[in-house]
């Protein structure tokens, strides 16, 4: 077998993977796409995987009065930002402290931050409750908000502090002659060329907090501050849960996230390269 033969036939066994695979992640989503423009009666005749006869918006209809969608998605998008943006400033002031203010005791202070990444969430769950119990903040928007920044900005603090160990520290030295104080350092010199990573860094926040499920149970008790993905596991009717019904909640709440990311795949692929280049 020659090398071209040879290198045509790996082309094509990638190919043929890669397609398996997306396939594979695609089924589930074109499940759910179908069952949600079928009626109940004829998924139950006809089963999931039959396209439907009539494309009938009525289980749309349902779920999107029965979970309140637009108050949902609006207190998912409030969450999301809002936590996303606040991990992000945290991440970005610890990581330029050790990163390039090398402060005493850095090394304790990132495997710390190492050991809050691993420790799971569900292991906080008490101290934060009577925490924010105590606090008055119990049943509100913020209290999720400052759990959930806290807990990525681990994350942001331990990947942003690498990043910035390997400025260099030409740049960090010059700017100080030239009379550079730390902020100005930063916002002038260290933010503009972090861009990359921090914007990287926003999507997957943004991605993970929108998707949260297990705080927001335990912290929004009000029907008018649930978030999309809680509003969606509550969606039952009087005889159980209605296949239909639950695949069109589904699809209410992953369009925002598809098209968040869509919009920003520009970005989260200039950060991913500018990464790798750096």
């Amino acid at each position: 077998m020659s090398y071209a033969t040879r290198n045509r036939f790996s082309n094509f066994m990638a190919i043929a993977m890669l397609t398996a695979l997306l396939l594979l992640m695609l089924g589930p989503l074109l499940m759910i796409l179908l069952n949600s423009f079928k009626s109940e009666p004829e998924y139950l005749t006809r089963g999931p995987l039959a396209l439907p006869l009539t494309w009938s918006l009525d289980s749309i209809r349902l779920a999107w009065n029965r979970i309140n969608y637009p108050t949902v998605l609006g207190n998912s998008l409030y969450i999301s930002l809002l936590s996303s943006l606040l991990a992000i400033v945290i991440s970005l002031f610890n990581a330029y402290a050790m990163g390039i203010g090398k402060v005493r005791g850095a090394t304790f202070f990132l495997i710390f931050f190492i050991i809050a990444i691993t420790l799971p969430g569900e292991a906080l769950i008490y101290p934060q409750y009577y925490l924010f119990k105590w606090a008055g903040l119990y049943d509100t928007r913020l209290a999720v908000i400052v759990i959930l920044a806290t807990l990525n900005s681990a994350f942001g603090t331990y990947l942003l502090t690498s990043v910035f160990r390997a400025f260099p520290r030409e740049l960090v030295e010059a700017a100080m002659i030239d009379g550079a104080g730390p902020f100005t350092l930063l916002w002038r010199m260290v933010v503009p060329i972090a861009l990359p990573s921090l914007s990287v860094l926003f999507v997957f926040f943004f991605i993970w907090t929108f998707n949260e499920f297990f705080l927001a149970l335990i912290f929004l008790v009000s029907n008018s501050k649930q978030t999309v993905p809680l509003a969606i596991a509550l969606t039952k009717s009087e005889r159980g849960v209605v296949i239909t019904m639950q695949s069109a909640s589904s699809m209410l709440g992953i369009i925002p996230c598809i098209l968040f990311f869509v919009l920003f795949q520009r970005t989260l692929t200039r950060g991913v390269t500018a990464g790798s280049i750096k």
